[in-house]
């Protein structure tokens, strides 16, 4: 009998080295890091490392269109808190693969974050699942080009 292919999960798909915001923290330093970092979005935790909201560029760019920015305000307080999506969609560590592909596929969303026992524990990019795309294509051609082998030993 053929052993089925493994089907990765957001555990072995998620990035863990993540930035991450505070809510209090002030939005044009978010900003900077993003920048800094060249990426799109980043979660915002609480002090327990709990997620309550994602930072993302479009986020940002409300802070552009908003009157603060016209009136300088943002200089003086403007905070991620003002300007974060919450209530977002999240994944259990144990979700397949296909599963995410199938939230990034019906939503306009970029990441995912990961959350175990109530905490944020990594976050899945589209660009995490396409990578497990081409890591599954391989090991399945693996297989297909020698089907009878064990793997290491």
């Amino acid at each position: 009998m053929r052993e089925p292919n493994q089907i990765l999960t957001a555990r072995e798909l998620m990035a863990t080295n993540l930035l991450v915001f505070r809510p209090e923290q002030p939005i044009l330093e978010a900003i900077e890091q993003l920048i800094k970092r060249r990426v799109s979005g980043a979660p915002v935790i609480d002090e327990e490392g709990v997620l309550v909201g994602v930072l993302s560029e479009l986020d940002c760019l409300r802070m552009l269109a908003s009157d603060e920015f016209y009136l300088e305000q943002h200089e003086e307080g403007a905070s991620v808190l003002q300007f974060m999506t919450t209530g977002g969609r999240t994944i259990p560590p144990d979700l397949g693969i296909y599963a995410i592909s199938h939230y990034f596929l019906t939503s306009p969303i970029r990441r995912l974050p990961v959350i175990e026992n109530g905490k944020l524990i990594g976050q899945v990019s589209r660009r995490d699942v396409l990578w497990g795309m081409e890591e599954m294509s391989r090991k399945l051609l693996v297989k297909r080009r020698y089907p009878d082998y064990a793997g290491p030993q």
